[in-house]
């Protein structure tokens, strides 16, 4: 039996699992960066389906920006939690990222503004389609 690799539209849209609320565990491999956050053992995590995040990138206005905490804070207060998952989150943005190279591929108009999502420390992300290059560039549109 061949295997057909997912787009990343397909991957965008895959929503089986989410959204899960787990108690936190320093354990969990975004465990750091949310005791950095504040997180205590038991609070509350969101790990929230990836078009949500999709959702919150597009709805980043013109000329301005949004970090991956910034994502994970509205998702955090939209599932009524404490925090949300940055890894998984960061993952979701990559897909929406990806999807959105895509759409442009087939000329599909509206697409996520990705290059409008920072990493948490608010540098550009260098692992988007097209790299820092291609970020800088879009940004001045």
């Amino acid at each position: 039996m061949t295997y057909k690799k997912k787009s990343w539209k397909e991957k965008l849209e895959n929503n089986k699992k989410f959204p899960k609320i787990l108690k936190f565990n320093p354990k969990f491999p975004c465990g750091k960066a949310l005791i950095k956050m504040g997180a205590k053992t038991g609070d509350s995590v969101v790990l929230a389906p990836p078009l949500e995040v999709d959702e919150i990138m597009k709805k980043v206005p013109r000329g301005k920006l949004i970090t991956i905490n910034e994502i994970c804070k509205k998702l955090a207060k939209k599932h009524n939690v404490m925090f949300c998952c940055t890894l998984t989150t960061g993952i979701f943005i990559m897909i929406s990222a990806n999807a959105s190279e895509e759409n442009k591929k087939i000329n599909i108009k509206r697409i996520t503004p990705y290059w409008c999502t920072l990493k948490m420390n608010g540098f550009l992300n260098d692992k988007y389609p097209g790299g820092v290059k291609k970020q800088k560039k879009t940004s001045r549109r």
